[in-house]
């Protein structure tokens, strides 16, 4: 499904400086090392299109929380050492996003030279969205290109802000995203199942009252779980419980008609660890303080049933403590089943950082049809949100006779 708003396809590109907000908030150990590159590699095809096409490109991301001062802990010049192994070309870095390190970085640059401005989050004015910090990123750019999907939900001055002062269209990336999670909540095949789990029901109760308008199964684990089975009546014993949203699983289990899969059996666990002693019991069989950390095989078979001809999945959560190997065997039998499924023609549409974790962990991640790099922005768009990051992009011309490529 195409995404009525203009791309990088779509505007002239020769000479200009393409600015791009990119998502380079990756994970790194205490040594400040890189340890997955998945967000960055997924910015390539937009980065490589814009430099085949003579640009000059401007990257700007945050990068952790550093409280709008600088912190060198959350500097990206380490994104640029990896950036030029990718790119197979150099990679410059500006030591800040705007004043006269970005102007003059940007001054020097040739056509085809690729730039990595310093951490947006230096500044306060970036979650501020401040309109004389957006102007002075502006400043460095002739095109603004939004390709950050993983931060379409936050009105930042890098991505709200800046499209006032620049012509703004989407990246590839971005292209990509919105086009997969628009296409299952608009033209999916049926029977659609979605599975959902995590920790709070609070998280997701929008994605769940959307999705049970457009799903034909909607399968609850992980500890989101725990609310509904305490909405059924059943002791959950020392697990993590949204009491206050005991009454809301409930109306939802009511209003559901038959939608909503609850697990019917639970591993517990005596105590928060792998080592601790654990059983699999019914779900509602759990004795006072135990906790339920992953779901049982009787759920699994009901979780598979349900999946068996299944034409569209989407998968956002997992279904208990993956981290622990011990209560893990719950995601892993979901993220094969998904898998299977999607080898046998069904699309699959994996989102939020622990799942994506997860089908990486259990080495099905290739065989997924599309992994979203947005946690809270893909979820927000499940939920029918509004994104501003995509609001602000440009929309396609309405005009049947217009001539794509020579805009601006």
């Amino acid at each position: 499904m195409a995404i009525e708003k203009k791309t990088i396809r779509d505007v002239r590109l020769h000479g200009r400086r393409a600015l791009v907000r990119v998502d380079f908030n990756v994970p790194q150990d205490k040594d400040g090392n890189i340890t997955d590159d998945t967000r960055i590699r997924a910015h390539l095809p937009t980065i490589n299109y814009l430099l085949a096409h003579g640009c000059k490109v401007i990257l700007m991301s945050h990068l952790g929380r550093p409280k709008g001062k600088p912190d060198m802990k959350y500097s990206l010049k380490p994104v640029v050492a990896l950036l030029r192994e990718l790119l197979e070309q150099p990679v410059y870095f500006a030591t800040d996003c705007i004043g006269d390190p970005a102007v003059q970085s940007v001054a020097n640059m040739h056509v085809g030279d690729v730039l990595v401005l310093e951490n947006l989050r230096f500044h306060p004015g970036e979650d501020a969205d401040d309109p004389v910090f957006a102007r002075e990123l502006a400043r460095l750019g002739d095109l603004y290109v939004c390709d950050a999907f993983g931060t379409a939900h936050r009105e930042s001055a890098s991505m709200v802000g800046v499209t006032s002062f620049l012509p703004t269209v989407a990246g590839l990336l971005m292209e990509q995203e919105v086009a997969a999670i628009s296409g299952v909540l608009e033209d999916a095949k049926h029977p659609f199942v979605a599975i959902l789990g995590g920790a709070k029901v609070s998280d997701k109760i929008g994605v769940i009252e959307n999705l049970l308008t457009k799903v034909d199964k909607l399968l609850i684990g992980g500890g989101m779980a725990i609310t509904f089975l305490k909405a059924q009546g059943f002791n959950v014993g020392d697990s993590l419980l949204e009491a206050d949203k005991v009454e809301l699983a409930t109306s939802l289990l009511h209003e559901a008609g038959g939608k909503l899969v609850i697990p019917v059996d639970v591993v517990i666990a005596a105590a928060f660890s792998n080592e601790a002693n654990r059983k699999t019991v019914a779900a509602d069989a759990v004795p006072d303080g135990w906790r339920i950390l992953d779901i049982g095989p009787q759920t699994v078979e009901l979780f598979r049933t349900a999946l068996v001809d299944a034409q569209t999945i989407v998968w956002n959560g997992p279904m208990g403590v993956f981290e622990m190997p011990n209560f893990a065997a719950g995601t892993q039998a979901i993220a094969t089943a998904v898998a299977g499924r999607t080898a046998q023609g069904a699309y699959s549409l994996v989102g939020g950082g622990d799942s994506v974790a997860a089908v990486e962990q259990m080495g099905v991640a290739d065989q997924i049809s599309h992994i979203s790099t947005g946690g809270g922005a893909s979820l927000e768009m499940l939920e029918g949100k509004e994104m501003p990051g995509l609001m602000h992009i440009q929309d396609l011309h309405p005009d049947p006779d217009f001539s794509t490529g020579v805009v601006y």
